[in-house]
């Protein structure tokens, strides 16, 4: 297909993440076809947030075996992904940025709202010392996938968490660049940006979603661990999605199915207190990732998940909510069973 006759959130995907893996990508996922009909030397920030997006979804397919599995399956069983969500984790410290990095959710906050998401909703997560908030896109609220950012506060713990927090999160850098940042100011101010603008500021905006600090030692990320599954999780894997979601009728029945194949299944359905979003999930791959003193070990990484969705009476229309009790049931999903197991993988 010419680049003429190309729609610009192919454009975009192909542009950043090369021709045959951008298609590849593009073929799993069910994407609004009013999205993928733009097209023009212009840049809507709904078709940019949803290049982002499906950049993001490679990115987390490449990490997560399981992940890329199901929707080998899916794909071959003739149906693509409804991508419902992604999530990801940050830390706030009680004061000030985190090194040159903008403090816990205002790192993100910069990103999504000038590409036109808005905060839907606040979820305590109070047992894990953390704060969810989602972000839900204006203009294609059930088109565009939400996120679900989580904050852990490094305040509600003890001094010697704190420390190690500062040493391993403390220098964390800023990979937004003069560009991308000029980028999203102009989404923010309503300007039009141009087509070249958005495809050079793409791969910048997806690197903000990585790890931004140096590996941690050993013995900060067992502190870490020691006190929160989660400040672990965040020292080896930084700011990348923590999970992506399929949007599916049924997720129980998957479940049942999935379970029957031996996948590696969460044991419990997590229901929401309105009984309307159900979900579940593979129980995180793991990883190998390199610490100070040189040695490479397995942690856990990321993981897929699945949630069903009714709809609100009140409203007519689908729930996009979520649901506290849910989150914290879907956090353990990276809990680090057995811990950093130590020595160098050859």
């Amino acid at each position: 297909m010419s680049n003429e006759n190309m729609g610009t959130i192919e454009r975009l995907v192909t542009g950043a993440l090369g021709e045959a893996e951008g298609r590849r990508t593009l073929d799993m996922l069910a994407i609004d076809p009013a999205l993928l009909a733009e097209r023009g030397e212009h840049v809507s920030r709904a078709a940019f947030a949803m290049a982002m997006n499906v950049g993001l979804f490679h990115d987390l397919l490449a990490r997560v075996p399981s992940g890329a599995a199901y929707v080998t399956d899916a794909l071959a069983g003739g149906r693509r992904i409804l991508f419902d969500h992604g999530a990801l984790r940050c830390i706030r410290f009680p004061d000030g940025p985190t090194g040159a990095l903008p403090g816990g959710e205002e790192a993100f906050a910069r990103i999504f709202l000038p590409l036109g998401y808005e905060m839907a909703a606040v979820y305590p997560l109070d047992r894990l010392k953390m704060t969810g908030r989602a972000y839900r896109h204006a203009d294609y609220p059930d088109a565009i996938p939400q996120f679900f950012l989580s904050e852990l506060h490094v305040d509600r713990f003890d001094p010697d968490f704190a420390a190690a927090a500062a040493r391993v999160f403390g220098m964390s850098r800023d990979p937004l660049d003069h560009a991308a940042r000029e980028m999203l100011r102009r989404y923010a101010a309503g300007e039009a940006v141009a087509f070249a603008v958005a495809l050079a500021a793409l791969p910048t905006i997806l690197a903000a979603f990585d790890r931004q600090h140096e590996p941690a030692s050993f013995e900060d990320y067992q502190l870490l661990l020691s006190r929160s599954n989660e400040a672990a999780w965040i020292a080896t894997e930084g700011n990348a999605f923590n999970h992506a979601t399929d949007r599916v009728p049924d997720v129980a029945a998957l479940a049942q199915r999935l379970k029957a194949q031996d996948r590696p299944m969460k044991e419990r359905l997590e229901i929401s207190v309105s009984g309307r979003v159900r979900q579940t999930a593979f129980r995180a791959d793991r990883v190998a990732r390199p610490f100070a003193d040189g040695e490479t070990r397995q942690v856990s990484g990321s993981f897929f998940e699945f949630i069903s969705r009714d709809l609100d009476p009140e409203t007519g229309l689908i729930d996009l909510a979520f649901d506290t009790g849910n989150a914290t049931g879907i956090f353990a999903m990276t809990s680090a069973r057995d811990g950093a197991q130590e020595g160098t993988i050859r």
